[in-house]
């Protein structure tokens, strides 16, 4: 029979045939190229699929289906907000027996304790001196706590430096790096913000930063997952390890509790 021959019923079932037959194929195709395409592009657009939401709403009875597309930047920018307040930039005197000379950077740090206990990089935070930290809320006075073995050393946020700023921060939400998934993204934020896409090797120091001194590691959802640290060799410590440390020091619920010298083995 000529399709010329086909009446309007005919060629619509013709047409949504030849539809159904294109969207398989389409499909099948899709499927095909994805699994054989690499990672690095697989996983952006496995985020922007995943992350196409559906929200249910009930309006005056009726119920209403909203798609909204959540970007990875958003994501991304979400994250870092999150972190804000938690992270520090860290300063010290650079004569420490003379207080008018002038301050230079030991890095960064963020807040792992709600008496408000900084990790830090242990190159630069290494013994007693005269330490300051710096949010959004102000310059804040840091007394050196003590230094552990792993690479990081820990401060306790003073008092302001005009006698006016008031504290504030936040403590993290912790992650671990053992349930992240390859594919998803992982941020480095410090003096600079950096990503990289996690790859299953969990010792992901060649994928850090060059020089970050102290930069908080985060995944997409804002959750800490450690610590960068410089060194001789760049390094990265998990918040696991630096939690540990901190509650066999006893520095984690109560300020009374910080010691007063340094209890655990220095950096080596």
């Amino acid at each position: 029979m000529d399709v010329k021959d086909l009446n309007k019923t005919q060629l619509i079932l013709l047409a949504v045939l030849l539809s159904f037959v294109t969207s398989i194929a389409t499909g099948i195709t899709t499927v095909t190229l994805m699994q054989q395409a690499p990672a690095s592009f697989t996983a952006p657009v496995n985020n922007v699929i995943r992350q196409t939401i559906e929200k249910i709403q009930q309006v005056e009875g009726k119920t209403t289906v909203q798609t909204v597309v959540v970007k990875e930047e958003d994501l991304v920018v979400d994250a870092i907000a999150k972190n804000k307040s938690s992270i520090f930039a860290i300063t010290k005197d650079e004569n420490n027996s003379d207080p008018s000379s002038p301050q230079i950077s030991a890095g960064a740090g963020f807040v792992v304790s709600t008496p408000g206990v900084v990790v830090a990089d242990a190159t630069l935070v290494l013994d007693k001196g005269t330490y300051y930290v710096e949010n959004d809320s102000g310059k804040f006075k840091a007394d050196f706590i003590f230094t552990d073995k792993n690479g990081f050393s820990f401060l306790k946020i003073g008092a302001s430096v005009n006698g006016t700023d008031k504290l504030v921060f936040a403590v993290p939400s912790f992650g671990d790096l053992d349930k992240m998934k390859i594919g998803q993204k992982i941020l480095v934020v410090g003096k600079s913000v950096s990503s990289f896409i996690f790859d299953g090797n969990k010792d992901i120091k060649a994928s850090l930063p060059s020089s970050n001194p102290g930069a908080i590691v985060l995944d997409l959802d804002g959750n800490v997952l450690g610590i960068v640290l410089s060194g001789e060799t760049l390094s990265f410590v998990p918040i696991g390890v630096i939690m540990s440390t901190l509650k066999l020091s006893g520095t984690t619920d109560s300020a009374n509790s910080l010691p007063a010298s340094p209890i655990l083995a220095p950096a080596e």
